[in-house]
């Protein structure tokens, strides 16, 4: 027998159970038809509310950012800083609740202008700290992709080793055994060296580049302080 699938097919319903899957088979096993099968349809009934992967990964991404935009926190004069940094911080968290969410999440389009109302905002609070509205707009470009970048990196990369205090959520490898690095590596001792700060606690490391990162912001694009 048929199986008939008794919830509406929308494409809130396929961006949400996408994300679900996302967590179980990773970027590159989410195909069309590993969702049709999750619910329980059949694959060309997708393509009536996408018409390819992008467009769903899209809106994936869309649902992403509503879910995270009433967490990330406010930038505002004359904390700018802390702001930015709390912010980058929120976008971390919520990249890392997914497998590949900053690989998701990078490049994409959002589908509808939900996203401006918190841009706006955080912009806004970097105006008035000082910043003009073009090097505001650098300012949270600059830290945002450095975070997007920084996460793609570690979830590519896999879980820490257990000391790591992040979460090590999303990743979907065995991560880097430095010892193995360090040996392969021993006629080059610096390269060698490099490891355990490259790879051996993400969560310290996101947080000495983004402090660097917010720095060189300060000290370049905000007139007062440049």
């Amino acid at each position: 027998m048929v199986k008939v699938a008794t919830t509406r097919l929308d494409r809130a319903l396929v961006a949400r159970t996408a994300l679900r899957l996302l967590n179980e088979v990773g970027l590159e096993g989410l195909t069309l038809r590993a969702i049709a099968a999750e619910l329980d349809v059949k694959a060309p009934a997708l393509y009536w509310h996408f018409k390819d992967k992008q467009a769903l990964l899209d809106e994936m991404a869309t649902e992403m950012f509503r879910r995270m935009a009433a967490d990330l926190p406010a930038i505002s004069a004359p904390d700018w800083r802390d702001g930015l940094t709390a912010a980058m911080r929120g976008l971390r968290g919520h990249l890392l609740r997914y497998r590949d969410g900053a690989k998701v999440y990078s490049g994409t389009h959002f589908t509808d202008t939900g996203y401006a109302a918190t841009m706006d905002a955080q912009l806004r609070g970097l105006t008035e700290s000082g910043f003009t509205p073009r090097t505001a707009a650098r300012a949270w470009f600059t830290a945002y992709s450095y975070t997007i970048g920084y996460v793609i990196e570690e979830q590519t990369m896999g879980p820490a080793p257990a000391k790591d205090t992040g979460t090590g959520a999303g990743t979907g490898t065995e991560g880097i055994d430095l010892a193995a690095r360090a040996e392969r590596l021993a006629a080059y001792p610096l390269a060698a060296g490099a490891g355990e700060e490259i790879f051996g606690n993400h969560e310290a490391g996101f947080e000495s580049g983004l402090a660097a990162i917010v720095a060189g912001i300060a000290m370049t694009m905000l007139p007062s302080e440049g």
